[in-house]
């Protein structure tokens, strides 16, 4: 295991900034472990991806655009108990194999659930939005 994927969030926004930094560092193993065995994300309209399994997948694609990805402001978070509704202004750039540049950005609707450790993982990942 590497070190990346022993820091775990204790808190929402530290798993904001977690899932930041390792886009940044393009470490797919640790990225991955953000998110609950079943977690659920729906990259598109129509497309729900379940499980570590299909994110992975999905994740990787991000991963090979070598994006810079980002915040504009700390996340909105509301909570009840151990389920925290979490919404992130976002932007990401990158370029494919061919270099054409790839941009967007977005407002993410997502959920987090507290584990029995007190760390927080990724339940519900919604990243489309629009931006504001």
């Amino acid at each position: 295991m590497n070190t990346t994927q022993s820091i775990s969030a204790g808190s929402p926004e530290e798993l904001a900034e977690l899932f930041a930094e390792r886009v940044a560092s393009r470490d797919i193993d640790a990225l991955v472990a953000l998110y609950e065995p079943e977690a659920v994300l729906q990259p598109e309209p129509g497309v729900v991806l379940v499980g570590q399994d299909q994110i992975r997948t999905n994740l990787v694609g991000l991963l090979n655009l070598k994006p810079t990805f980002g915040y504009s402001s700390a996340p909105d978070v509301v909570m009840s108990g151990d389920i925290a509704l979490v919404s992130n202004a976002w932007t990401l750039r990158g370029s494919t194999p061919d270099g054409s540049v790839v941009a967007h950005s977005g407002l993410s609707a997502d959920v987090f659930r507290r584990q029995q450790d007190g760390s927080w993982r990724i339940l519900i990942d919604q990243p489309r939005g629009e931006a504001t």
